[in-house]
């Protein structure tokens, strides 16, 4: 041992080796972590380690945490024969298929098509990690029309996962609500997309929903309108107004006083596609209620369809435009309107951009229904 100048043990430096008086000694954080494990019971081999680890230094540094170590070994001990018990008998397996359908919602959140849902909080948010399901006859945030289910083991990527919800959500939405009318100002399309974290655990669904464009806004009634909600009439109805829409979407970029052959060729197709629905919904036999209505409808269709062949056999630009508008006169007039009101179908026009309502533009976004 030392000695110290007068041949006495030499006294430790203070804080070297003593403790001050009013200082209780520290707890030990592995005793902790022990105790943690053991009453979460997770990794409890893990639990039962540290807790001896924990033992052996409270011990050796005269810590505190003793009776944390010995809790969390015990506890972990338990937890490790449950575990063994539930390997020998194929409990395991249900329990973490289990665990992981809950943790794989954060993005689909296992919502099914047809269902609606409000989101906590006030605003339908960015990041989405829960929903209440609710009735869709009342007020709710979304509506789902559609789910899209990825594969592949690794994550392809935040691009790829959202190019993918774009592409199918904008296809799926028209199977699921036919009648274009529904889907006012108002409403716009979301994604629920998987993220990183939840394709590890086995998330791979793309949820496509239905939102108010106001994020405080709420959504009234269903969307749904489908062969699963549509009588025959109505059906027959909006798919002989989605074969002239289709065709009024193709309407070419350019102007006609651009390019007025393209617009001409256009204006044809366009003549040809009205006429030809006109037939159809002429010939197809109404309810007593919708009868004469369709009938009102149909003679419009037919004369738009006649202005739609003069402006495609128009020789220069003012007489293409004054046949142009013309036709465009009879797109979402009384007649449609009285017709989808005889049928029971949404009554209020879907509004257009400026191109649309100037009768001039070059088309290419919305749809239009005679």
């Amino acid at each position: 041992m030392p000695q110290g100048p007068y041949g006495g043990p030499q006294y430790p430096v203070w804080g070297q080796g003593y403790l001050p008086f009013n200082r209780p000694a520290p707890v030990n954080g592995v005793a902790i972590a022990a105790l943690v494990l053991g009453v979460l019971c997770f990794l409890p081999a893990v639990g039962l380690l540290l807790g001896i680890v924990a033992l052996v230094q409270i011990r050796r540094r005269g810590e505190r945490g003793k009776g944390m170590a010995i809790g969390g070994a015990v506890l972990s001990s338990l937890g490790l024969a449950l575990w063994v018990t539930m390997l020998a008998t194929g409990g395991a397996s249900a329990v973490w298929e289990g665990f992981k359908e809950g943790t794989s919602g954060n993005s689909s959140l296992s919502l099914a098509k047809g269902e609606c849902f409000d989101v906590p909080g006030d605003t339908f948010r960015e990041d989405v990690y829960d929903v209440d399901k609710v009735s869709c006859s009342g007020e709710h945030d979304g509506e789902v029309f559609g789910t899209v289910t990825l594969t592949g083991s690794g994550y392809p990527g935040d691009d790829y996962v959202t190019d993918t919800a774009e592409d199918k959500c904008w296809t799926l939405q028209d199977g699921y609500t036919m009648d274009p009318w529904l889907l006012t100002e108002e409403v716009d399309m979301y994604y629920l997309t998987p993220t990183q974290d939840s394709w590890d655990w086995g998330d791979r669904e793309i949820t496509c929903v239905f939102a108010n464009t106001d994020e405080r806004g709420t959504l009234t009634g269903s969307l749904r309108a489908d062969r699963t909600t549509l009588d025959a009439d109505q059906l027959f109805f909006l798919e002989a107004m989605a074969a002239v829409d289709e065709v009024l979407y193709e309407e070419p970029e350019d102007y006609a006083e651009d390019d007025l052959e393209v617009n001409r060729t256009w204006s044809g197709e366009a003549g040809d596609a009205t006429g030809e629905q006109a037939e159809a919904l002429g010939g197809h036999t109404w309810s007593a209620e919708a009868q004469q209505p369709v009938a009102e409808l149909v003679k419009d269709m037919r004369d738009a369809a006649e202005e739609w062949a003069k402006a495609a056999d128009a020789t220069d630009v003012d007489t293409f435009y004054e046949h142009y508008d013309n036709a465009y006169a009879y797109v979402d007039g009384d007649t449609t309107v009285t017709a989808r009101e005889a049928l029971g179908l949404a009554t209020t026009p879907p509004t257009y951009g400026e191109d649309y309502e100037d009768g001039s533009g070059s088309g290419g976004e919305g749809g239009l229904d005679v």
